[in-house]
């Protein structure tokens, strides 16, 4: 899967904090939006979700800043899936700037599926599975 744009939006004042660029807060929501497109098009709709009795749950999250963002700043995020597992999903966010180009942040998360009732982690579906590893980063090894 080439990086995808999984999310578009602003910077805005209010997203700010007192040095004056966009708080850490901000970049975790924008890169929440980013995860549920993502999940979109593996198949884990929210319809999907709701009808199922399935959820994902975040269990690790890496996020690396590296340049600031300030009101006004127009942001895209592309995403791609590095790892696909029976019950696991790894995938990166990388955030830019869209007038500069640049990355402003990126952020690497672990994502397990799960039964919402049994509270426990449960394998995805194999139309889930299958869509998830057509569209891996790099094709797993046969």
């Amino acid at each position: 899967m080439r990086e995808e744009a999984t999310y578009r939006g602003t910077v805005y004042p209010w997203q700010c904090d007192h040095v004056g660029h966009m708080n850490i807060m901000w970049y975790v929501g924008k890169f929440d939006e980013a995860n549920w497109n993502l999940f979109a098009r593996l198949g884990l709709t929210p319809s999907y979700l709701r009808t199922s009795g399935r959820g994902m749950a975040a269990v690790q999250q890496n996020i690396s800043y590296k340049r600031e963002l300030l009101a006004g700043d127009i942001v895209e995020v592309r995403s791609v899936l590095l790892e696909v597992r029976e019950k696991l999903i790894r995938f990166r966010h990388d955030m830019s700037n869209v007038e500069t180009s640049e990355i402003a942040a990126s952020c690497e998360i672990t994502a397990v599926h799960m039964d919402r009732a049994a509270r426990k982690s449960a394998p995805f579906e194999a139309f889930i599975s299958e869509t998830a590893l057509g569209l891996l980063a790099e094709p797993a090894m046969a």
